[in-house]
């Protein structure tokens, strides 16, 4: 595929694409979902403790008893640290749920997600030969739940994929738009996969939903990758019904085995020995915020349209009208200025003119890609 500029897409992940050009020439890195700031101190110093201890082998096929009960007693669910399975980050988590639901179809799995999608939702499908909806939200970004359910019924839906605040698009899902979704699913015999790997990163109050995993319907997903700043450690959980769990685990020994060792029993031991919320996320929620509004105010002066976000790591913005593809938008910003983002149309066939930026960072390297993306829209034939 070829822009209007003469431009070829690549095939595969644009996110990776764009990172790797400021890993290879150096730059502002707005495009990959990395963490700016450095995991907690005391996470690290347990860290270099644990290391030094017998602890190399490896880990329990479902995890440490001790990181499974750490995990139950911080997630908004309830839960029993059998219910928990702890995967290679939450990537393999979700791609193990597909596999086993995809098994349990007898080998063919439909799915749905709310469209701009993140890239596994829909990529999951595409590697297996399996059908993919991608439903549009209205203008306003609110759900036509009447829709919504004509269409898992028309496309005889298996599988739905919630992220809460969303990746691209930071929509926080309300409580009651929650439930109407986890009644349709419900309904209509559809499973659901809550992706919960920003819910600690709401900028206001975190919506207190309704989970009851033992019903078997919906699987929380989650990872420590973003609420410590730990992407490169890869630990990630689920939580299914013991029904569930038996033929997952079965499968994990399989293919993903077990999550580090070292890493399981460092987050165990800070968890029990800190309160995270109050030592570490409140001060990264705050810095996250103050980001996004100072890439939102410079973004919407330079011509953009801002996403109204409400947590999470992303800025979802509308080119100014003398942009026409995004791709185009993101090499030559890159060429210029030297800041990467994703272009919109990674995660949408309808997001041309959208991009993707990364604002998990301190404010002075914001700031600075901030005002660089202003300077080249301005000067921009």
């Amino acid at each position: 595929m070829e822009t209007a500029k003469g431009r070829k897409i690549p095939d595969g992940s644009l996110i990776s694409y764009m990172s790797n050009m400021v890993k290879k020439d150096g730059g502002v890195n707005c495009a990959q979902g990395l963490p700016g700031f450095d995991p907690p101190l005391e996470l690290l110093e347990i860290l270099s403790e644990v290391a030094k201890e017998s602890v190399h082998q490896y880990a329990p096929g479902t995890g440490f008893a001790d990181l499974k009960k750490s995990i139950a007693s911080i997630v908004p669910i309830k839960a029993t640290p059998e219910n928990f399975l702890v995967t290679n980050g939450a990537t393999e988590a979700i791609s193990l749920i597909y596999l086993y639901l995809r098994q349990q179809k007898g080998g063919k799995l439909s799915s749905l997600a709310f469209d701009p999608v993140y890239e596994s939702y829909s990529n999951l499908p595409r590697i297996y030969g399996d059908s993919f909806t991608a439903f549009e939200l209205e203008k306003d970004l609110s759900i036509n739940f009447s829709k919504l359910e004509k269409t898992v019924k028309d496309e005889k839906i298996d599988l739905v994929f919630l992220c809460t605040p969303g990746n691209p698009l930071g929509k926080l899902w309300s409580e009651e738009d929650f439930e109407k979704l986890t009644e349709i699913c419900i309904k209509n015999g559809t499973f659901l996969i809550f992706d919960a790997v920003y819910n600690d990163l709401c900028f206001e109050k975190t919506p207190n939903y309704n989970i009851d995993i033992e019903d078997g319907t919906i699987f929380y997903v989650s990872a420590f990758s973003k609420m410590l700043s730990i992407t490169g450690w890869r630990l990630g959980f689920l939580a299914t019904s013991k029904n569930h769990m038996a033929k997952l685990t079965d499968i994990h020994d399989y293919t993903g085995l077990s999550s580090p060792s070292v890493l399981q029993h460092a987050v165990s031991r800070y968890l029990q020995k800190c309160d995270h919320r109050k030592s570490y996320l409140e001060s990264l929620k705050t810095k996250i915020h103050e980001s996004f509004n100072l890439m939102r105010a410079e973004l919407e002066s330079a011509g953009f349209k801002v996403a109204d976000t409400q947590g999470g790591y992303f800025v979802w913005a509308e080119l100014p009208d003398k942009f026409k593809n995004s791709f185009d938008f993101a090499v030559e910003l890159y060429d210029s200025e030297k800041v990467a983002v994703v272009p919109g149309l990674h995660f949408s066939s309808k997001a041309i003119n959208f991009v993707r930026i990364n604002i998990a960072k301190p404010i002075k390297e914001i700031k600075e890609a901030a005002e660089k993306i202003s300077k080249f829209v301005l000067q921009a034939e």
